[in-house]
């Protein structure tokens, strides 16, 4: 075992079983994701409108907040070894429990001495209690990293379903079971634990034999070397994606940052349904590739016209239907959430693209860069985000996301591609008939939202319509979906 991921041999395509494992293992991951998104959904849905208000949901959202930018670390990036490296994992993987195990600890315990400090700094002091106990989490995660990554190594998808739906049932009937109770925002972070304590155990069972310690210093090293850049890359993403919160937390009041939770918890249901169900296997299936350029740049484009064209029209209407689908969805207390979310759904669509582009870097190897561009992404995006919410609120915090998305961010991720041989052609095969289909679907369902209204079944009719629509646009592009 070397220090660095050992290359692909040279071949001239794929392995003919490469193409059936990715295509199974996206199957299951898809309606896994979806099966456990639509049940977060309802769940959402059931405790903004009976049991907490907008207050209790800013509170949540700056403890998940903290926990993801936590979680992007805890482990160092040396789990993504097991997915990565040639042969056999388990020579190494015990080495990597232990990396992943020691720094979750470490990373906890200074939350937990930090945690008062955290909560007033994000203007939330009342979050103290729930980052100690929701970041327990961190911790967990930490032990499940290496069986996780076996699953994810092998393509079992359909074993990663289930300990998925165990996770979900434990930690949704806690967390409701607490929320009916008055628990408020602890609610979430106790069901989160359980959940978590489910996952961990279910991760053991379906991968038997891979919590195992062990130490070797020269793979730890080895491992060091590999995962750092990316815990740092890792790191710097989930703070792209989450320093909004916290700007809206200490620059506005806990009403605006309940508001603004909700607006982006929303944009994120294409991203999390299409992108999360595509990441599970978009790694391990671009790592396969990463010797052969050919074959790894159509890999790209496939896997990027597939996303972009299952992701643009679930963005397309929740953009333009924002004010009557929050206030049917959650009820009308909430829908100052809605004026944020066109602008965020924007956002939603890009952050998928730059995301399957960074499991593409990763798996060839460029980690340098990608530090490079999250790092500029987030120096670029703080004062736009600052600036935002002093002089337009919650929109202006959205709308300078966008800006320096578009902007600043696409470009770079654009020319990144283009070094590690994914040409800008490629992008724009794959892109060009979803992003004109969804232009001519907004505006069909502008146009039928004016005249047949907001009712229910009015929704309904437009939302058929535009899709319909938008699958006649794409139609011309079936050729390279079916590949």
């Amino acid at each position: 075992m070397s220090g660095s991921a050992a290359a692909a041999p040279q071949t001239t395509q794929a392995p003919p079983s490469l193409g059936r494992k990715v295509g199974s293992a996206a199957r299951w991951s898809l309606v896994n994701t979806v099966v456990m998104r639509l049940g977060n959904f309802v769940t959402g849905i059931i405790l903004a409108r009976f049991f907490l208000g907008p207050e209790a949901w800013g509170v949540y959202g700056i403890a998940q907040t903290v926990l993801l930018v936590l979680l992007s670390a805890n482990e160092l990036g040396v789990s993504l070894a097991i997915v990565r490296w040639e042969g056999d994992p388990r020579r190494f993987a015990p080495t990597v429990l232990t990396l992943s195990a020691a720094s979750s600890c470490l990373l906890y315990a200074v939350l937990f001495a930090a945690a008062p400090t955290v909560a007033e700094v994000l203007g939330s002091p009342e979050a103290s209690g729930v980052l100690r106990v929701m970041c327990l989490c961190v911790v967990l995660d930490g032990l499940s990293q290496v069986p996780a990554g076996f699953l994810t190594r092998e393509f079992a998808q359909g074993r990663r379903m289930a300990v998925d739906a165990l996770n979900f049932v434990l930690s949704t009937a806690v967390t409701l079971l607490l929320a009916v109770q008055g628990w408020g925002a602890m609610s979430f972070a106790w069901g989160s634990v359980v959940g978590n304590v489910a996952a961990l155990i279910g991760c053991c069972l379906a991968a038997p034999g891979t919590l195992r310690f062990g130490w070797d210093r020269e793979q730890a090293r080895a491992l060091l070397r590999f995962g750092l850049p990316l815990a740092g890359a890792s790191m710097l993403a989930l703070g792209v994606v989450n320093v909004d919160t916290m700007v809206v937390g200490s620059a506005l009041d806990p009403l605006a940052l309940g508001f603004y939770v909700l607006a982006f918890n929303i944009s994120g249901w294409p991203v999390r349904i299409i992108s999360e169900a595509a990441r599970r296997v978009s790694f391990a299936g671009f790592s396969r590739l990463a010797g052969t350029p050919g074959a790894l740049a159509a890999g790209f484009g496939r896997a990027l016209g597939v996303v972009m064209t299952a992701t643009v029209p679930l963005c397309v209407l929740l953009a333009a239907l924002a004010g009557p689908v929050v206030e049917l969805v959650y009820g009308e207390r909430w829908l100052p959430a809605a004026r944020a979310l066109p602008w965020l759904m924007a956002l939603g669509l890009v952050r998928i693209g730059c995301e399957l582009a960074y499991d593409c870097l990763v798996a060839v190897g460029r980690r340098r860069p990608l530090i490079g561009v999250q790092g500029l992404w987030l120096l670029v995006l703080i004062p736009a985000l600052v600036v935002g919410a002093r002089t337009g609120g919650i929109v202006g915090v959205a709308q300078g996301h966008v800006l320096v998305a578009g902007a600043v961010v696409v470009p770079v991720f654009l020319l990144a591609l283009h070094r590690g041989g994914i040409g800008l052609g490629t992008v724009a095969k794959a892109g060009a008939w979803p992003l004109l289909g969804g232009a001519v679907m907004a505006a069909v369902v502008l146009g039928l939202e004016r005249y047949l209204g907001d009712g229910v079944l009015a929704l309904l009719a437009t939302g058929a319509a535009g899709t319909l629509v938008y699958a006649l646009c794409v139609l011309p592009s079936r050729s390279l979906l079916r590949g």
